[in-house]
């Protein structure tokens, strides 16, 4: 029988030739030691050119792509391709691994490039949106990631010279970016006039904020900033590819071939031409260049590397050559030299010497070659070319000795016979061609057998037999050299095979996985001598297997190297060494073969680390020397822990539920019962799947899990306290090295990891998303600091922690197979070992991986524990056998037998270790393993007499041992926690059921005594009262489901599974009588109350069973059920039987016969029933959950009291309901502790104990009943209800705005009014009437009669010399935030300055000087600001902003973290909080910040905003959250309030904890919408409601109601630090005692009012802040007061508008004023130089537009109603009003003249008025024809025109007064206009952008110099073009702050100033106005 293990030779890399020139760029470079590092397929090469030796990195297992090298030129980055493709960094030196950056990008690498310092490193992927990463690469973390750009990226690099700045560039790109926080921010270069938009290929920094680069048609584009300064043209003749920066200056090189050297000025030094060179061609094309001192790498398309000396540069040295373009397929070995000959799709031939290592000939053919044969003589090399043909060369000289074409499709094998006669051709044609040698090669014979081409061919020893595989998959032989084919095969079982190179064959049958049909091995080598064989295939994996191989799924060793397919491979002639090709790399590896007895020398040395072993995992023969698994550890890699739903779906489950019960959810539900229970005790231990999961805490108690609890035993008191963070099954649980601290593990879709203290139960940190299904494994390190989790998943991954901050620091796959045990090693925390099924693996983190290597240990065994022993390279391991392996470092020193069957525990002590076995023995050993020093074994006999309980067998499975307190503990596989003094004796502390569901569960009518039956085949009493413990156990021949005890206490009936039932007596358990009449399980089983005659018997066979317990006889059945019985009760004269059914049926029998009745359900209520344990009914409609698709209640119980019934579900809850339960979906308390399924709940015969089952979790649970009166304020620990109650959280009209409100994101906004037609830039022009007339306009005679054209706007300043307007800077901004925003308003700098915002502007104001600074760095509206008050961070501002989705780019929402004074960012916080975000807020060091979004979920997110660093985030809640606030003394704490919601939050290492708040303990409190918070001291928390009044909570408790603290919505609160008193603000009308603002004490017990003096009806305070002595206030209505405290004085400090928009504005003739008119009714009157608003007018109607008349004496306003009013400025007295209109009036003019007045509406109409004939103002005239609704009005100088632009952007002229319209272009070419604010005409056709498709430039306003014109546009930009602009899309400068939708825009008097009125932001921005120099 052949050997069926790997074989024990092995191979070693030795050398690789070529290098990856095609589709790569700079990916060669020296090193520090001046080795030259570059890559090949899979494999990092260093070359040291001196010695001529190659290192290999093989950390990749695919094709590398990119490299960067560190500055300090020792570590190399490299990036590879693939599904899940990872960047190494590795050490060049020593080829190992330093980290591993993962799980970021897809599909590929494509550049890498490190920044100056070397400790960040940049990565852009290969994905469709071309992600760009920062990382942290030491630790393995992304600092920043964000989408690169649409199209390819071919270079990035870091600017050298500023910090975190870097360039990328593209296709057609080039991005300059920059990194704060977690936030790259790319502005794109901008090409202008200076060079062509185009590729850019490559880039290099230098200083000053110059970037150089590389472009596609060979210029070099130079960088200033982001604008294109000047290029280097014809720099090379086609692409530059590479560019290179050094001390010296740089280094380029292209597609032509050159190499330019340039200075650092970028003036040209030197070329080198490469083709031109000796070894140059046509065609060379560098790819890569490299400049240190004197010496320049060149690698080019081709795979050579040249080196080039640079005085001596006409001679480049090729040191590296290899195949290039198409695959290479061809190879043959010399059959006598250390030679190999390979020939490629390249058309060239080339031998390689393995010895010299190097190319020493080279031929090009004329066609592809296929394949290749060197005759056996030594002197022909036949080549098979891709045409069909083949050729002969001789080897000495390469010159060609035949070349014959007889096939059309290509030959791919070819081989020479042994006797060197005969040379056999396979094509593709199906057919071997034979030809004679010496006959100059003339064809004689064909093989024409196959019917699918030839792969592969072998010649017989004795040259007289061929053999051929096909692609079909047959194998066929044929004579030769006749090439008849053999078909009897008695003729073949003697030849013997000369080589063996096919696929196919009873000999390589192992080279084929066992259960597959794939071909995707391509070639095979035997190698006779040592009996190996070496296989490629196409995963790139080179294998080495024994020879023969004759089952199939050999073992093997595998290499990798190669990424993608390799096509060949061969042993060279003395079987040195193997050679393989790869045919997409282009490469040739050639490997060192390490024969068996020469690996033995080589074991010290340390084996090359590779990602993938080189020991085989993946082979699957059975191993004929691997015992058989022992049935225990079968039955446990078996368990999945898959569940249908895991608790992680409830909410989303809920949701889709709530739909279809709104309805009935309306409806008065049920309220919760005031009783509760309290966890008591449980009795089980999880020991049937788990191990060590047992230990002594600190105090002596005792820490083990069962179900979804973790539980601290106290042996002393026997009692037990429990953590309940978990919500599903623990699986393991590992502890503390101070044993203070526990970790425990979970299942779960998202499983989680808790970290908790075994004194206080609460949790340190919870770890999550990490892990799927579950968590299996768990350690410690030494000090604590880390921890080692692995998972459940497909790949048993693990995760390497830093448990405190919730950091996970590395990850990596950890095995196909089950993995049982994960230990970190005590003395270097780095290393840690895994041990599970048939493996053990020896890890180090390296970055944010783990580089694993597998023990080596012959035959591979499954491990069930492992310990680290007293050095860091000793390692024991306990096998499945019963060994305890002894490992030095990966190496297997020596086993030693331990116990019978598997070892399941051993544990490490200070001089020696303590083992555990499945043979029930405890053995402890000396720290060697040399002596066993004392064994204990498990038995009855040795029990103590103060035990509690009983032992159910001798001798039971060891699971878990543990040792302090001079004791030993024990965990066994039956449930039971032991404790083994050292003397002997043996205590039972804990047991439960052993593994099995427990279904049955019974009460004693009268004792505190309980019955459980299981399917573990048992059944147990248990003891309820304090001693708690098992009583007595009797085992059953069969499983169990139900049993009852008899109303006397004294009989027990017990149902078993397969359809009998007994009865026992309840002390003894001996048999009373026992039936067997079922074939099903007894499903359900009871004793008739009172005496207890009968006793009905439920079974799954449908049937109730009714036996008369006196004469032992059946006497009845119930028929009638269609489905299985589930639950029985009897009523209390023991007359009639109440059954469910398992198709949710209820039916009524009558005892003792068994007839069904049938009774309505009013009846049913009224019957006495004796117990009531049934699901269904009208009694209990309320116990179905929302979801009850998905879960089911199993079980019921009513108490004896028939107040409250319990009820126990397939989650895992425990529910306790009021009863009766009418009506759906009541109200109730839920519990969870079980972890699967509640199988049964019972109450004892007092009421005070509930007691529960779990099915698969075997626990047996007692609850503490705790009645109303005990509740005061302790702990609650349910969750309320199912359904959040759905009765409505109050209502407010502001509350609901900001709640429904949909942030318009700039970039996206559309147009503002109603506009139709073509836009102007797109509107084709008609010729003009001289165009038509062939006179070309412009081209006047030179002596002309005509008059010269008149100026186009009649100007003001005559005589003066006109200056333009060079720029506008940002001076006033008259508005506040105040309507949809909160809490945004505060002090800064003792209260000297404020700080507010309003659209994308945070302002600080200072109240001496009223100077206002600005924050314009946001790119859209913010939402919400706060600031720091720590003092460490004085001035720290956080602004939150309005934003797109959260995909991380430019338009992705972000917070702003800067410096108030400096207006400095100082980071910025990228965020998925799509929609934007909506509340900020600093923790109590100021290092953390808070944010939520506007996000359907509402997410929660935890900064370390000095990193950017994301510690947390979590989903919020399901409706909007207003505030979330950090209590003011605590960084882990915070509050969240919003609609119908209050949460109380921790921060526990990563993970986000939370609590609903709980109104239970008030009657009547209902949840109501929350909109603000502060806080008090010892932990109360203070909520301003919807409804004014303010809720007190202590912990999350409601503790007390401040009824009517305000009498509208409490909008906001505010906790001062110093003195702990608190401010709100709400909605309020002001009366006496009342105000909208108040002052409370510590506790809102006592308050203080204050009056708002601003006139209005209802004030409402949306902001509030208090200083020294003053309260800041900020109002709905835009206004920001400052309140003094004393004195009660208010003082307003801004003014604005507070409903927008703002559409009128109207500047002065003479004065700096202005006027606005807005939609809120008001008119205001603003002066610019006292920085303040004068007066407002209210009027009653929105306003729409404004005006003054040309002396500054009148002003005419226009209202949305469609009348108009004119007041006199100096008594704002009106002076006349008019309404003729119906529709809004949108401008309104004087004519310059002061005569007219022009009204322009909606209704498509101009009227004018004769201002002359007095204020009766009648019209007297109107235009006509007017397409659609007037936009914009102009009067011409002489008051004789008016234009007017409309909504169906065309501009027309009428005249005044008669209002006949003018069309003639000619005419109206030479008007001259007194003002212009038209967007359209052809005067202005340059004001419109290219991306104005769905948006427009709604206002415009030409200078009063008229040399320039200011727009203002739907997408919230002011900008400022030179006037006229006639031609398209014309030069401008931007100017940012305001939000969507500008509506006006004006120029002062005399240029000095810009307004721009906001309509989205109701803000008004005043821009100084630069004028350029004279």
């Amino acid at each position: 029988m052949a050997d069926r293990t790997a074989p024990n030779c092995h191979l070693r890399l030795e050398w690789v030739y070529g290098y990856r020139g095609h589709q790569c760029r700079n990916n060669l470079y020296y090193t520090a030691a001046k080795e030259i590092v570059y890559f090949v397929a899979g494999v990092g090469v260093v070359y040291n050119t001196r010695e001529h030796k190659q290192k290999f990195y093989l950390g990749h297992n695919d094709d590398i792509i990119s490299l960067a090298l560190h500055p300090e030129r020792v570590l190399v980055a490299t990036g590879q391709v693939g599904k899940e493709p990872y960047i190494c960094v590795w050490d060049s030196y020593t080829v190992q691994t330093v980290s591993i950056l993962k799980d970021v990008h897809t599909h590929g690498i494509a550049c890498l490039a490190f920044d100056l310092e070397g400790q960040c490193l940049v990565s852009v992927g290969l994905d469709s949106k071309n992600t760009i990463c920062v990382w942290d690469w030491r630790r393995g973390k992304v600092l920043a990631a964000a989408p690169g750009h649409t199209d390819r990226i071919f270079d990035i690099s870091w600017d050298l010279y500023q910090p975190s700045k870097l360039v990328s560039c593209g296709v057609k790109h080039i991005k300059f970016w920059s990194l704060c926080g977690n936030a790259l921010t790319p502005k794109r270069g901008i090409f202008g006039k200076t060079g062509d938009l185009q590729t850019i290929l490559c880039l290099a920094c230098a200083k000053d904020e110059v970037t150089y680069s590389g472009a596609l048609n060979g210029d070099i584009y130079v960088w200033k900033g982001i604008n294109l300064m000047r290029t280097v043209q014809g720099a090379h003749g086609s692409g530059i590819f590479s560019m290179n920066a050094c001390e010296e200056g740089f280094a380029t090189g292209g597609r032509d071939g050159c190499v330019r050297l340039w200075d650092l000025n970028f003036k040209p030094i030197t070329v080198i031409d490469l083709r031109e060179t000796d070894q140059g061609y046509k065609g060379l094309s560098v790819r890569s260049v490299c400049w240190r001192g004197d010496h320049i790498l060149v690698g080019t398309q081709d795979s050579e590397i040249f080196e080039v000396v640079v005085h001596d540069r006409n001679k480049p040295f090729l040191i590296m050559q290899g195949h290039c373009e198409g695959e290479l397929w061809a190879l043959a070995v010399h059959p006598t030299k250390p030679l190999a000959m390979t020939g490629s799709d390249d058309r060239s031939v080339r031998i390689w010497s393995l010895i010299d290592h190097a190319l020493i000939a080279r031929c090009n053919m004329e066609e592809p070659i296929r394949c290749a044969a060197v005759s056996t003589d030594g002197i022909h090399l036949a080549l098979g070319m891709k045409d069909g043909s083949f050729t002969v060369l001789r080897v000495r000289d390469m010159t060609e000795v035949v070349h014959i074409k007889d096939r059309k499709e290509a030959i791919h094998e070819l081989k020479y016979s042994p006797d060197g006669a005969h040379l056999a051709v396979g094509s593709n044609d199906n057919s071997v061609d034979i030809y004679g040698v010496v006959q100059r090669y003339k064809k004689v014979g064909e093989c024409i057998g196959s019917n699918s081409f030839i792969t592969h061919m072998d010649w017989s020893t004795d040259s007289k037999h061929l053999q051929t595989n096909d692609g079909s998959g047959r194998r066929l032989f044929y004579r030769m050299p006749s090439g008849k084919e053999v078909t009897n095969r008695e003729e073949l079982k003697l030849v013997q095979w000369a080589s063996w190179t096919c696929v196919l064959g009873p000999e390589v049958n192992g080279i084929w996985p066992k259960y597959s049909d794939i071909n995707d091995i391509n070639s095979v080598d035997a190698n006779f001598n040592n009996q190996v064989l070496v296989t490629a295939d196409d995963y790139g994996l080179v294998k080495l297997l024994r020879y023969p191989c004759v089952k199939k799924g050999a073992k093997f060793k595998k290499y990798l190297g190669h990424s993608a397919h390799i096509t060949n491979a061969r042993w060279s002639h003395d079987y040195q060494w193997v050679i393989t090709i790869g045919g997409a790399d282009h490469s040739v590896f050639q490997w060192k073969f390490v024969p068996e007895r020469k690996s033995k020398e080589a074991l010290h040395i340390a084996p090359q680390e590779t990602l993938a072993d080189s020991n085989s995992e993946e082979s699957d023969s059975d191993q004929s020397d691997v015992p058989e698994m022992d049935s225990e550890i079968e039955q446990e890699t078996q368990l999945t822990y898959r569940r249908q739903v895991y608790k992680e779906d409830l909410p989303q489950l809920k949701e889709q539920s709530k739909e279809k019960h709104r309805a009935t959810a309306m409806k008065k539900r049920e309220r919760a019962p005031g009783s509760g229970v309290k966890l008591h005790f449980i009795h089980g231990y999880r020991g049937y799947d788990c191990r060590s999961n047992l230990f002594y805490t600190q105090t002596g108690e005792i820490v083990y899990h069962v179900a979804a609890v973790g539980v601290v035993y106290n042996r002393q008191q026997n009692t037990q306290r429990f953590y309940m963070g978990h919500d599903d099954d623990i699986l393991c649980l590992a502890i503390h090295p101070l044993k203070d601290f526990v970790a425990t593990g979970q299942v779960g879709r998202d499983s989680s990891i808790h970290i908790w203290d075994t004194e206080t139960l609460k949790p340190m940190s919870v770890l999550k998303g990490s892990h799927q299904l579950g968590v299996c494994a768990l350690d410690f390190s030494a000090d604590g600091k880390r921890l080692a989790s692995v998972g459940l998943d497909d790949n048993h991954t693990i995760v390497l922690w830093d448990w405190r901050k919730g950091e996970k620091l590395s990850a990596m796959r950890g095995s196909k197979d089950k993995i049982f045990v994960v230990k970190i090693n005590p003395y270097l925390p780095d290393k840690l070992i895994t041990a599970g099924v048939k493996h053990m693996k020896f890890w180090h983190k390296a970055g944010g991986g783990l580089i694993g290597r597998k023990g080596n240990m012959g035959k591979t065994e499954t491990m069930m524990c492992a310990v680290y022993g007293w050095s860091e390279e000793m390692v024991f391991s306990g096998t499945c056998t019963g060994d305890i392996c002894i490992w030095r470092d990966m190496f297997l020193m020596k086993t030693v037998k331990a116990h019978d069957g598997p070892v399941f525990s051993v544990h490490a002590l200070e001089k020696g270790f303590v083992t555990g076995g499945k043979d029930g023995i405890v053995a402890l050993w000396d720290d060697t393993f040399e002596r066993c020093l004392k064994t204990y074994a498990i038995k009855r006999a040795v029990l103590a007499p103060g035990s509690k309980g009983l032992l159910l067998e001798d001798n039971p499975s060891i699971r878990a041992i543990s040792l302090g307190h001079g004791h030993i503990l024990v965990g066994t596989k039956n449930g039971e926690i032991l404790e083994v003094d050292k003397s002997g004796p043996i205590t039972l502390l804990v047991q439960g059921h052993m593994e099995g569901e427990v279904w049955g569960l019974a009460t004693h009518p009268h004792l505190p005594l309980c019955a459980t039956v299981s399917d573990d085949k048992t059944l147990r009493i248990w003891d309820l009262s304090p001693s708690h413990c098992m009583l007595a156990v009797r085992k059953l021949r069969k499983g169990g489901r139900c049993c009852c005890f008899s109303p006397d206490g004294k009989a027990l009936a017990v149902g078993l599974n397969d359809g009998s039932f007994l009865i026992v007596n309840a002390d003894t358990l001996e048999d009373l009588v026992s039936f067997h009449h079922r074939k099903d399980i007894i499903s359900d089983i009871r004793f008739s109350p009172g005496a207890g005659k009968y006793l009905a018997v439920a079974s799954g066979d449908t049937f109730v069973d009714i036996y008369n317990v006196m004469s032992s006889k059946r006497v009845g059945v119930c028929k009638g059920c269609l489905n299985y019985i589930t639950h029985l009760d009897w009523d209390k004269r023991g007359k009639l039987l109440q059954v469910n059914t398992g198709a949710k049926e209820q039916f009524f029998f009558e005892a003792p016969r068994g007839k069904r009745q049938t009774i309505p359900a009013t009846e049913v209520e009224k019957i006495d029933w004796s117990t009531w344990t049934c699901v269904l009914g009208t009694s209990v409609e309320g116990i179905w959950p929302v979801i009850s698709e998905v879960s089911e209640v199993t079980a019921a119980c009513l108490s004896n009291d028939r107040k409250v019934l319990a009820t126990g579900d397939d989650l895992g809850y425990v529910k306790l309901f009021r009863y009766p339960v009418k009506g759906k979906y009541a109200k109730f308390k839920r519990y969870v502790a079980h972890s699967t399924h509640v199988t049964n709940v019972r109450w004892t015969h007092d009421d005070s104990l509930l007691v529960t089952v779990g099915g698969g979790d075997t626990c047996l649970m007692i609850w503490a009943h705790e009645p109303e009166s005990h509740r005061e304020l302790k702990q609650c620990d349910s969750e309320e209800s199912d359904i959040e109650s759905e009765d409505d959280g109050g209502y407010d009209s502001d509350v609901t705005r900001e709640n429904e409100i949909n942030y318009t994101i700039k970039a996206l906004s559309t147009n503002m009014r109603p506009m139709t037609g073509v836009k102007p830039h797109l509107q084709l022009k008609e010729p003009s009437v001289d165009e038509r007339q062939g006179v070309v306009r412009g081209s006047r005679p030179p002596v002309s009669r005509a008059l010269p054209q008149p100026e186009k706007l009649q100007t003001n300043n005559v005589g003066k010399k006109k200056r333009p307007i060079e720029d506008l800077v940002l001076e006033l901004v008259f508005g506040y935030r105040g309507n949809d925003c909160r809490n945004n308003v505060h002090y800064l700098n003792e209260g000297a300055d404020i700080i507010y915002h309003t659209a994308s502007v945070g302002i600080v104001l200072n109240l001496t000087t009223s100077c206002q600074s600005f924050y314009v760095e946001h790119s859209d509206d913010i939402l919400c600001l706060t600031i720091n008050q720590h003092p460490k961070f004085p001035n720290v501002v956080a602004t939150g902003q309005v934003g797109d989705t959260g995909d991380m780019s430019a338009t992705s929402p972000s917070i702003h973290v800067w410096d108030a004074m400096t207006k400095q960012t100082l980071s910025v916080l990228r965020c998925f909080h799509s929609g934007g975000v909506c509340s900020v807020s600093f923790s109590a060091t100021g290092k953390l910040l808070l944010s939520v979004g506007l996000d359907p979920e509402h997410t929660v997110t935890i900064w370390k905003w000095q990193e950017g660093a994301k510690v947390a985030s979590r989903i919020g809640h399901t409706q909007r959250i207003f505030v979330a606030e950090f209590r003011p003394d605590s960084d882990t704490h915070f509050v969240s309030v919003g609609i119908k919601h209050v949460r109380f939050w921790t921060l526990a290492g990563r993970a986000l904890l939370s609590k609903k708040g709980v109104l239970s303990s008030i009657e009547d409190a209902r949840m109501q919408t929350m909109l603000s918070v502060a806080f008090g001291a010892n932990n109360l928390t203070f909520t301003g409601t919807i409804s004014g009044d303010v809720c007190v909570w202590k912990e999350h408790i409601l503790v007390r109601i401040v009824a009517k603290a305000h009498t509208g919505p409490v909008f906001t609160m505010y906790t001062t630090l110093r003195d702990g008193l608190i401010v709100t603000g709400g909605k309020e009308r002001p009366s006496k005692e009342g105000g909208a603002l108040k002052l409370w004490d510590q506790e809102l017990k006592r308050c203080r009012a204050f009056r708002l003096e601003t006139g209005q009806i209802i004030d409402c305070v949306r902001s509030v802040c208090r200083g020294k002595g003053k309260i800041l206030v900020g109002t709905r209505n835009a206004e920001i007061i400052e309140v003094g405290e004393k004195n009660a004085a208010c003082n307003i400090l801004v003014n604005g508008h507070m409903d927008g928009p703002i559409w009128g504005l109207g500047t002065h003739p003479s004065r700096d004023v202005f006027l606005s008119a807005a939609e809120d009714g008001t008119v205001r009157l603003w002066d610019i130089p006292e920085k303040k608003m004068l007066n407002k007018v209210n009027l009653g109607h929105p306003a729409r537009t404004i005006s003054y008349s040309p002396e500054g004496d009148m002003v005419a306003i226009g209202m949305k109603n469609g009348e108009f009013i004119i007041l006199l400025v100096a008594s704002l007295k009106i002076w006349g009003k008019k309404r003729d209109r119906r529709s809004p009036i949108q401008d309104i003019r004087f004519s310059p003249n002061s005569r007219y007045l022009a009204v322009g509406s909606t209704e498509s109409a101009v009227d004018f008025y004769d201002l002359t004939l007095g204020p009766q103002l009648n019209r007297i005239n109107c235009c006509r024809d007017i397409p659609s609704f007037v936009m914009q009005m102009d009067f011409s100088a002489d008051s004789a025109y008016v234009q007017i632009s409309t909504g169906a952007y065309k501009r027309l002229v009428y005249e005044v007064p008669s209002g006949k319209q003018v069309t003639e272009q000619s005419h109206i070419d030479r008007i001259t206009w007194a003002t212009w604010t038209s967007v359209l005409g052809d005067e202005v056709i340059g004001i419109w952008s290219r991306n104005t498709d769905k948006a427009d430039v709604t206002c415009a306003c030409v200078s009063h110099s008229g040399l320039n014109i200011v727009t203002g546009d739907d997408f919230g930009m002011v900008k400022l073009f030179d006037f006229p602009c006639p031609e398209k899309f014309a030069k401008h400068k931007r100017f940012l702050g305001h939000a969507a939708h500008l509506t006006n825009v004006r120029f002062t008097n005399a240029d000095r100033f810009v307004v721009s009125a906001g309509g989205d932001d109701r803000s008004l921005f005043v821009w100084r106005c630069v004028h350029a120099p004279h």
